[in-house]
């Protein structure tokens, strides 16, 4: 779908039983949103294809495999040029504790979310690997002590128009 079109109502639906859970088959899914399967089947299809659904995934609990420490942290780059930032987009990209990597304006460049098994092997990732690199000058960590909402599902709102 192209930026300027707007989804419609029926792929709203889909979007948001698919949200909720992706595992159900299409006749379930079919079903729920009012429609026959065929035509289900074929709008998913194309919310593949153009890149609306970019992909479809189990959610693990971090708790039941052991990683239930959890931390935010904002990361000031020594010197924040297009090289620089471009190389350590590359290196986010490698580790595996990041699970998510914004930049972001202000006083710092960018805001990880990191997962570990504990304290200590955050601060096993935090010395050994982000400050470690000369490009970082600065990290200010957040710890998580409890999360009260995770999701996943964005807020669809269906389209008048």
């Amino acid at each position: 779908m192209s930026e300027n079109s707007l989804l419609d109502p029926s792929d709203i639906r889909v979007l948001r039983i698919l949200q909720k859970d992706a595992s159900q088959s299409i006749a379930d899914i079919a079903k729920e949103a009012g429609m026959s399967q065929t035509p289900c089947w074929r709008r998913i299809k194309k919310l593949k294809e153009t890149g609306v659904i970019k992909q479809t995934a189990a959610l693990v609990d971090r708790d039941a495999v052991g990683l239930g420490f959890l931390a935010y942290a904002f990361v000031k780059l020594t010197i924040p040029s297009r090289e620089n930032m471009e190389t350590f987009d590359r290196l986010i990209g490698v580790w595996p504790e990041v699970v998510t990597c914004e930049r972001i304006t202000g006083a710092v460049d960018y805001l990880i979310k990191v997962v570990a098994t504990d304290i200590k092997a955050y601060d096993d990732f935090l010395r050994l690997k982000l400050l470690d690199n000369a490009l970082v000058s600065d990290v200010q960590s957040r710890i998580v002590v409890s999360t009260i909402k995770e999701t996943v599902a964005l807020p669809l709102k269906e389209f008048v128009g």
